[in-house]
């Protein structure tokens, strides 16, 4: 049974850093993308960055191109998301998802993925 743990969520002042993780087990990671998602009150969810686990290509939004980085430990099946310059509107529930088949130009629709995490709360306040 494939299992996706996020942690590392917390609240932040604006312009801080915060670096959540994804842990998964249960399946292997060969063939899949894995990546995060968030959701604010009141609004859908949003693709947000993905790596394919072979080759390690990464994707993201353009919200948060140049300030957010997606990572993993291989060896830990673990993915990384390394939040840098925050902002207000980056507050939400950060979603770890998995899925695997995906076409490059599906990677950013959530209801490709077949696995979610629980979801880490991340708040940008002062």
């Amino acid at each position: 049974q494939v299992q996706l743990v996020e942690s590392g969520g917390g609240l932040v002042q604006p312009g801080g850093s915060l670096r959540i993780s994804c842990a998964a087990s249960g399946r292997t990671l060969r063939n899949s993308a894995m990546g995060w998602f968030r959701q604010a009150p009141g609004k859908d969810r949003e693709f947000i960055a993905v790596m394919r686990w072979n080759g390690g290509n990464t994707y993201y939004a353009d919200s948060v191109k140049g300030r957010f980085s997606i990572s993993r430990d291989s060896a830990e099946n673990t993915l990384y998301l390394q939040m840098n310059s925050l902002k207000a509107e980056d507050t939400g529930i950060y979603y770890c998802a998995l899925g695997f088949g995906i076409i490059l130009s599906s990677l950013s629709f959530s209801g490709q993925y077949d696995y979610w995490g629980q979801g880490t709360q991340v708040t940008v306040s002062s």
